[in-house]
Protein backbone atom coordinates (compact mmCIF):
# COMPACT_ATOMS: atom_id res chain seq x y z
CA UNK A 1 0.00 0.00 0.00
CA UNK A 2 2.99 2.31 1.05
CA UNK A 3 4.56 1.44 -2.48
CA UNK A 4 1.20 2.30 -3.89
CA UNK A 5 0.43 5.73 -2.48
CA UNK A 6 3.98 6.46 -3.65
CA UNK A 7 3.72 6.08 -7.26
CA UNK A 8 0.24 7.69 -7.24
CA UNK A 9 2.09 10.96 -5.59
CA UNK A 10 5.11 10.91 -8.02
CA UNK A 11 2.56 10.16 -11.06
CA UNK A 12 0.91 13.60 -9.54
CA UNK A 13 3.61 15.74 -9.44
CA UNK A 14 4.85 14.37 -13.07
CA UNK A 15 1.18 15.27 -14.20
CA UNK A 16 1.51 18.74 -12.84
CA UNK A 17 4.89 19.56 -13.89
CA UNK A 18 3.56 18.46 -17.25
CA UNK A 19 0.58 20.70 -17.28
CA UNK A 20 3.03 23.67 -15.63
CA UNK A 21 5.15 23.13 -18.94
CA UNK A 22 2.39 22.95 -21.45
CA UNK A 23 0.89 26.26 -19.88
CA UNK A 24 4.33 28.02 -20.26
CA UNK A 25 4.40 26.54 -23.72
CA UNK A 26 0.76 27.92 -24.86
CA UNK A 27 1.86 31.00 -22.87
CA UNK A 28 4.61 31.87 -24.94
CA UNK A 29 2.93 31.12 -28.36
CA UNK A 30 0.32 33.32 -27.37
CA UNK A 31 2.88 36.14 -26.66
CA UNK A 32 4.37 35.37 -29.53
CA UNK A 33 1.38 35.38 -31.74
CA UNK A 34 -0.01 38.41 -30.10
CA UNK A 35 3.64 39.95 -30.98
CA UNK A 36 3.10 38.83 -34.95
CA UNK A 37 -0.06 40.32 -35.44
CA UNK A 38 0.69 43.71 -33.87
CA UNK A 39 3.53 43.76 -36.20
CA UNK A 40 1.30 42.74 -38.64
CA UNK A 41 -1.56 45.34 -37.61
CA UNK A 42 1.27 48.08 -37.61
CA UNK A 43 2.93 47.17 -41.22
CA UNK A 44 -1.00 47.54 -42.38
CA UNK A 45 -1.35 51.00 -40.63
CA UNK A 46 1.86 51.83 -42.69
CA UNK A 47 1.10 50.92 -46.20
CA UNK A 48 -2.33 52.56 -45.67
CA UNK A 49 -0.30 55.56 -44.70
CA UNK A 50 1.75 55.39 -47.84
CA UNK A 51 -0.95 54.93 -49.86
CA UNK A 52 -3.21 57.63 -48.75
CA UNK A 53 -0.48 59.81 -48.78
CA UNK A 54 0.00 58.82 -52.73
CA UNK A 55 -3.37 59.42 -53.62
CA UNK A 56 -4.00 61.92 -56.59
CA UNK A 57 -5.49 64.91 -56.65
CA UNK A 58 -9.21 64.21 -56.37
CA UNK A 59 -10.00 67.02 -59.35
CA UNK A 60 -7.76 63.82 -61.43
CA UNK A 61 -9.58 61.52 -59.02
CA UNK A 62 -12.71 62.35 -59.50
CA UNK A 63 -13.82 62.10 -63.31
CA UNK A 64 -11.46 58.72 -63.56
CA UNK A 65 -14.36 57.41 -61.05
CA UNK A 66 -17.06 57.23 -63.69
CA UNK A 67 -19.71 58.45 -61.89
CA UNK A 68 -19.12 56.74 -59.07
CA UNK A 69 -16.95 59.52 -57.03
CA UNK A 70 -20.02 59.15 -54.00
CA UNK A 71 -18.70 55.65 -53.74
CA UNK A 72 -14.81 56.21 -53.81
CA UNK A 73 -15.41 59.33 -51.24
CA UNK A 74 -16.86 56.39 -48.93
CA UNK A 75 -14.10 54.09 -49.81
CA UNK A 76 -11.45 56.68 -48.52
CA UNK A 77 -13.36 57.79 -45.81
CA UNK A 78 -13.55 54.02 -44.76
CA UNK A 79 -9.61 53.48 -44.88
CA UNK A 80 -8.89 57.00 -43.39
CA UNK A 81 -10.86 56.25 -40.46
CA UNK A 82 -9.00 52.73 -40.23
CA UNK A 83 -5.43 55.04 -39.09
CA UNK A 84 -7.35 58.55 -37.62
CA UNK A 85 -7.99 56.98 -34.78
CA UNK A 86 -3.91 56.77 -33.54
CA UNK A 87 -3.66 58.07 -30.06
CA UNK A 88 -0.33 60.24 -31.68
CA UNK A 89 0.53 61.29 -35.34
CA UNK A 90 3.71 62.33 -36.61
CA UNK A 91 3.67 65.98 -38.14
CA UNK A 92 3.99 63.88 -41.83
CA UNK A 93 0.44 62.04 -41.36
CA UNK A 94 -1.59 65.01 -40.25
CA UNK A 95 0.11 66.45 -43.90
CA UNK A 96 -1.37 63.33 -45.59
CA UNK A 97 -4.18 63.17 -43.35
CA UNK A 98 -4.96 67.00 -44.71
CA UNK A 99 -4.35 65.44 -48.06
CA UNK A 100 -6.42 62.53 -48.00
CA UNK A 101 -9.29 64.79 -46.70
CA UNK A 102 -9.02 66.94 -49.30
CA UNK A 103 -9.42 64.36 -52.10
CA UNK A 104 -12.27 63.04 -50.09
CA UNK A 105 -14.13 66.39 -50.08
CA UNK A 106 -13.13 67.16 -53.32
CA UNK A 107 -14.50 63.65 -54.44
CA UNK A 108 -17.78 64.57 -52.17
CA UNK A 109 -18.15 68.36 -51.43
CA UNK A 110 -21.62 67.59 -49.09
CA UNK A 111 -19.75 65.34 -47.20
CA UNK A 112 -20.61 67.59 -44.48
CA UNK A 113 -19.02 65.26 -41.64
CA UNK A 114 -15.49 64.60 -43.08
CA UNK A 115 -14.83 68.41 -42.72
CA UNK A 116 -16.22 68.58 -38.94
CA UNK A 117 -13.98 65.49 -38.34
CA UNK A 118 -10.74 66.71 -40.31
CA UNK A 119 -11.23 70.22 -38.71
CA UNK A 120 -11.06 68.92 -35.49
CA UNK A 121 -8.25 66.67 -35.82
CA UNK A 122 -5.73 68.91 -37.65
CA UNK A 123 -6.93 72.27 -35.42
CA UNK A 124 -6.97 70.63 -31.83
CA UNK A 125 -4.94 67.53 -32.12
CA UNK A 126 -2.24 68.39 -34.84
CA UNK A 127 -2.18 72.27 -34.47
CA UNK A 128 -1.94 72.45 -37.98
CA UNK A 129 -5.31 75.73 -37.54
CA UNK A 130 -3.72 76.67 -41.14
CA UNK A 131 -4.95 73.60 -42.65
CA UNK A 132 -7.74 73.07 -40.53
CA UNK A 133 -9.32 76.37 -41.65
CA UNK A 134 -8.36 75.50 -45.56
CA UNK A 135 -10.52 72.15 -45.05
CA UNK A 136 -12.98 74.34 -43.05
CA UNK A 137 -13.40 77.32 -45.45
CA UNK A 138 -13.95 74.84 -48.30
CA UNK A 139 -16.69 73.04 -46.43
CA UNK A 140 -18.55 76.28 -45.66
CA UNK A 141 -18.56 76.87 -49.57
CA UNK A 142 -19.79 74.07 -50.50
CA UNK A 143 -22.18 73.39 -47.94
CA UNK A 144 -23.75 76.79 -47.14
CA UNK A 145 -26.83 75.41 -44.96
CA UNK A 146 -24.81 73.38 -42.65
CA UNK A 147 -23.97 75.43 -39.03
CA UNK A 148 -21.59 73.26 -37.94
CA UNK A 149 -18.55 74.11 -40.68
CA UNK A 150 -18.64 77.87 -39.94
CA UNK A 151 -19.09 77.11 -35.84
CA UNK A 152 -15.86 75.30 -35.81
CA UNK A 153 -14.31 77.63 -38.14
CA UNK A 154 -15.84 80.41 -35.35
CA UNK A 155 -13.85 78.40 -32.57
CA UNK A 156 -10.35 78.02 -34.69
CA UNK A 157 -10.28 81.71 -34.82
CA UNK A 158 -11.60 82.79 -31.36
CA UNK A 159 -9.57 80.40 -29.17
CA UNK A 160 -6.29 78.48 -31.44
CA UNK A 161 -5.59 81.98 -32.95
CA UNK A 162 -6.75 84.61 -30.62
CA UNK A 163 -9.11 86.38 -33.63
CA UNK A 164 -12.41 87.20 -31.30
CA UNK A 165 -13.50 88.99 -34.31
CA UNK A 166 -13.19 86.94 -37.12
CA UNK A 167 -14.36 84.46 -35.19
CA UNK A 168 -17.82 86.00 -34.25
CA UNK A 169 -17.92 86.95 -38.05
CA UNK A 170 -18.01 82.93 -38.12
CA UNK A 171 -20.27 81.75 -35.46
CA UNK A 172 -22.99 84.97 -36.45
CA UNK A 173 -22.53 83.54 -39.95
CA UNK A 174 -23.55 79.24 -37.79
CA UNK A 175 -25.97 81.14 -35.53
CA UNK A 176 -27.82 82.69 -39.01
CA UNK A 177 -29.03 78.92 -40.41
CA UNK A 178 -32.13 77.18 -39.36
CA UNK A 179 -30.70 74.27 -37.57
CA UNK A 180 -28.42 76.26 -35.55
CA UNK A 181 -28.33 75.49 -31.92
CA UNK A 182 -30.27 78.43 -29.73
CA UNK A 183 -27.14 79.10 -27.44
CA UNK A 184 -25.33 80.51 -30.81
CA UNK A 185 -27.04 83.46 -30.41
CA UNK A 186 -25.25 84.26 -27.44
CA UNK A 187 -21.51 83.20 -28.52
CA UNK A 188 -21.81 85.23 -31.15
CA UNK A 189 -22.75 88.38 -29.36
CA UNK A 190 -20.40 88.05 -26.63
CA UNK A 191 -17.51 87.11 -29.15
CA UNK A 192 -18.75 90.19 -30.90
CA UNK A 193 -18.83 92.63 -27.86
CA UNK A 194 -15.05 91.54 -26.90
CA UNK A 195 -13.54 92.25 -30.21
CA UNK A 196 -14.50 95.41 -29.84
CA UNK A 197 -18.02 96.01 -31.74
CA UNK A 198 -21.08 96.17 -29.66
CA UNK A 199 -22.77 97.82 -32.38
CA UNK A 200 -22.18 94.49 -34.62
CA UNK A 201 -23.82 92.61 -31.68
CA UNK A 202 -26.56 94.91 -31.26
CA UNK A 203 -27.58 94.75 -34.84
CA UNK A 204 -27.36 91.30 -35.21
CA UNK A 205 -29.50 90.24 -32.49
CA UNK A 206 -32.16 92.76 -33.84
CA UNK A 207 -32.57 91.05 -36.77
CA UNK A 208 -32.61 87.81 -34.92
CA UNK A 209 -35.47 89.11 -32.94
CA UNK A 210 -37.80 90.04 -35.84
CA UNK A 211 -37.00 86.53 -37.49
CA UNK A 212 -37.58 84.37 -34.42
CA UNK A 213 -41.32 83.48 -33.28
CA UNK A 214 -40.96 81.03 -30.64
CA UNK A 215 -41.29 83.67 -27.33
CA UNK A 216 -38.99 81.94 -25.23
CA UNK A 217 -36.07 82.23 -27.99
CA UNK A 218 -37.28 86.15 -28.12
CA UNK A 219 -36.69 86.32 -24.25
CA UNK A 220 -33.25 85.32 -24.79
CA UNK A 221 -32.65 87.38 -27.31
CA UNK A 222 -33.78 90.51 -25.48
CA UNK A 223 -31.72 90.01 -22.37
CA UNK A 224 -28.82 89.32 -24.31
CA UNK A 225 -29.37 92.39 -25.98
CA UNK A 226 -29.50 94.04 -22.73
CA UNK A 227 -26.52 92.70 -21.69
CA UNK A 228 -24.72 94.16 -25.33
CA UNK A 229 -26.35 97.34 -24.88
CA UNK A 230 -24.41 97.60 -21.17
CA UNK A 231 -21.12 96.83 -22.59
CA UNK A 232 -21.80 99.47 -25.49
CA UNK A 233 -22.89 102.43 -23.08
CA UNK A 234 -19.73 101.28 -20.85
CA UNK A 235 -17.60 101.69 -23.51
CA UNK A 236 -19.36 105.13 -24.44
CA UNK A 237 -19.14 106.46 -21.14
CA UNK A 238 -15.75 105.73 -20.39
CA UNK A 239 -14.58 106.93 -23.81
CA UNK A 240 -16.36 110.19 -22.69
CA UNK A 241 -14.19 110.42 -18.91
CA UNK A 242 -11.42 109.72 -20.91
CA UNK A 243 -12.47 113.11 -22.55
CA UNK A 244 -13.32 115.27 -19.76
CA UNK A 245 -9.80 113.94 -18.55
CA UNK A 246 -8.14 115.64 -21.86
CA UNK A 247 -9.93 119.21 -21.21
CA UNK A 248 -9.75 119.15 -17.41
CA UNK A 249 -6.42 117.41 -16.47
CA UNK A 250 -8.92 115.01 -13.72
CA UNK A 251 -11.43 112.89 -13.61
CA UNK A 252 -14.95 113.51 -12.71
CA UNK A 253 -16.39 113.67 -9.49
CA UNK A 254 -19.65 111.36 -10.89
CA UNK A 255 -20.84 110.78 -14.40
CA UNK A 256 -23.41 113.53 -14.27
CA UNK A 257 -20.10 116.07 -14.66
CA UNK A 258 -19.92 114.62 -18.49
CA UNK A 259 -23.46 116.46 -18.91
CA UNK A 260 -22.40 119.45 -17.24
CA UNK A 261 -19.71 119.45 -18.97
CA UNK A 262 -21.21 118.88 -22.44
CA UNK A 263 -18.82 116.14 -23.15
CA UNK A 264 -22.40 113.77 -23.65
CA UNK A 265 -25.17 115.29 -24.46
CA UNK A 266 -27.02 112.72 -22.07
CA UNK A 267 -26.38 109.38 -19.93
CA UNK A 268 -27.53 106.36 -21.11
CA UNK A 269 -30.25 104.67 -19.00
CA UNK A 270 -28.91 101.34 -18.04
CA UNK A 271 -31.04 98.73 -19.87
CA UNK A 272 -31.85 96.58 -16.41
CA UNK A 273 -33.39 99.30 -14.80
CA UNK A 274 -29.97 99.83 -12.27
CA UNK A 275 -27.48 102.56 -12.78
CA UNK A 276 -23.51 103.19 -14.07
CA UNK A 277 -21.46 104.05 -11.64
CA UNK A 278 -18.25 105.50 -11.77
CA UNK A 279 -14.92 105.20 -9.77
CA UNK A 280 -13.53 108.56 -9.27
CA UNK A 281 -10.21 107.36 -8.45
CA UNK A 282 -10.11 104.73 -11.91
CA UNK A 283 -11.77 106.18 -14.03
CA UNK A 284 -13.52 103.16 -14.92
CA UNK A 285 -17.13 102.40 -15.20
CA UNK A 286 -19.76 99.57 -14.01
CA UNK A 287 -23.27 98.61 -13.98
CA UNK A 288 -25.21 98.17 -11.09
CA UNK A 289 -26.93 95.10 -12.12
CA UNK A 290 -24.25 93.23 -14.22
CA UNK A 291 -20.53 94.13 -12.36
CA UNK A 292 -18.89 92.19 -14.54
CA UNK A 293 -17.65 93.08 -17.82
CA UNK A 294 -18.70 90.71 -21.03
CA UNK A 295 -16.44 88.29 -21.43
CA UNK A 296 -16.24 84.71 -23.03
CA UNK A 297 -14.81 81.50 -23.24
CA UNK A 298 -10.61 81.80 -23.01
CA UNK A 299 -8.23 80.30 -25.45
CA UNK A 300 -7.52 76.79 -25.19
CA UNK A 301 -4.19 75.44 -24.33
CA UNK A 302 -4.69 71.57 -24.61
CA UNK A 303 -7.07 69.87 -25.95
CA UNK A 304 -9.09 68.11 -23.28
CA UNK A 305 -10.08 64.98 -26.10
CA UNK A 306 -8.61 62.85 -28.77
CA UNK A 307 -11.38 62.48 -30.68
CA UNK A 308 -13.95 64.58 -32.26
CA UNK A 309 -17.30 63.61 -30.09
CA UNK A 310 -20.80 64.45 -31.95
CA UNK A 311 -23.91 64.80 -30.62
CA UNK A 312 -26.29 62.36 -31.93
CA UNK A 313 -29.55 64.69 -32.60
CA UNK A 314 -27.37 66.64 -34.92
CA UNK A 315 -26.73 65.37 -38.23
CA UNK A 316 -24.21 65.87 -41.48
CA UNK A 317 -26.46 66.13 -44.27
CA UNK A 318 -25.21 64.23 -47.27
CA UNK A 319 -27.56 65.24 -49.90
CA UNK A 320 -26.88 62.68 -52.90
CA UNK A 321 -28.63 60.47 -50.10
Amino acid sequence: MAVSTSLHHRSAALVNQFLVCMGGILLLACVGWLQSELDRLQDRTVVQIEGLAQLPKGEYLKPALLGYHHLGADVLWLRLVQVIGKKRNTVDEYEWMYHALDVITTLDPQYAYAYYVGGVILGDLANRTDLSNRLLEKGVSANPEVWNIPFLLGYNYYFLLGDPAKGAEYIMKAASLPDGPSYLPGLATRMAAEAGSPDTAVAFLEVRLRETQDPEMRDVLAYRMKEVIIERDIRILESAVEGYRTQHRALPATLSDLVVAEVLQILPQEPFGGDYRLDPKTGSVSSSTHPERLRTFFKRRQPTYSFPKVQPDHSFPRTWE
